[in-house]
């Protein structure tokens, strides 16, 4: 009876970052779940590929080429949506760089990136969300995708705590502003992952060695591993859980 929550059948959810790394795990994730998927990512034969293996699960799928940096793009296509009932918002970037070298260039580019463009998916979503006469009665879930840097300083990504920090506060101010709506808002906190976007970083075999001694579990996440968490907030199954974060860190938070 309990498990039953975890059903995400009839619900419409929105993926942007959906290409690869987590965007694409969460997706197939919500689709294994039973959610019919609305994809944005900027490249179409990355987004061709996560919309078959969703279909593999029944789901319907529909697909937007999309740089969710571009308001009018990103707004033109929620609006053409007849609904939304879930929102993970998983696009974005990391520039790792010393706090004094950071160049004016990539701090911008990754403030817009990761905090303007996740603050406007968000109220788009959140807009159309609350058009829905029964909203109150059927709920919606926003996962902001944030990190385990949303709570702690992180060498060379001074930038990246800013962004991660300034999500976490917007996931929390969000949650009381949309609890009227029957509209939970948190966030997912995943520790390093072997991800499209990390790969280059682990790289560096000091930069892996010290990850890993900062991981109490002594191993890096693996996707599903943050999907599966991603699932669960989304679902009914978390239908008393807002303005909170999920950490999938490994216990690296916990020293």
């Amino acid at each position: 009876m309990y498990l039953k929550k975890y059903n995400l059948k009839n619900k419409i959810a929105l993926v942007t970052g959906a290409g690869k790394g987590l965007g694409k795990a969460c997706a197939i994730a919500l689709a294994e779940a039973g959610a019919n998927l609305i994809i944005i990512s900027r490249t179409k034969k990355d987004l061709d590929k996560v919309s078959k293996i969703i279909k593999k699960f029944k789901s319907k799928c529909k697909s937007y080429v999309c740089d969710i940096t571009n308001y009018d793009e990103i707004k033109a296509i929620i609006n053409r949506q007849a609904r939304i009932d879930i929102l993970i918002n998983s696009a974005g970037n990391n520039i790792p760089e010393y706090f004094t070298k950071v160049k004016r260039k990539n701090m911008e580019y990754l403030v817009k990136i990761n905090t303007i463009a996740s603050f406007n998916v968000a109220q788009l979503c959140a807009l159309k969300m609350i058009k829905l006469r029964n909203r109150k009665k059927i709920g919606g879930s926003i996962v902001n995708m944030s990190s385990q840097m949303g709570h702690v300083g992180g060498p060379n990504r001074s930038v990246y705590n800013m962004n991660k920090f300034g999500l976490e506060g917007l996931t929390k101010g969000m949650a009381i502003d949309l609890a009227k709506h029957n509209i939970r808002v948190n966030t997912v906190c995943p520790t390093f992952a072997v991800t499209p976007m990390t790969k280059q970083f682990l790289k560096n075999k000091k930069f892996k060695k010290e990850t890993l001694n900062n991981i109490p579990l002594r191993r890096f996440a693996e996707m599903s591993e943050i999907a599966s968490a991603v699932a669960f907030l989304a679902s009914d199954a978390a239908s008393m859980v807002t303005g909170t974060s999920l950490l999938v860190d490994g216990g690296w938070t916990a020293k």
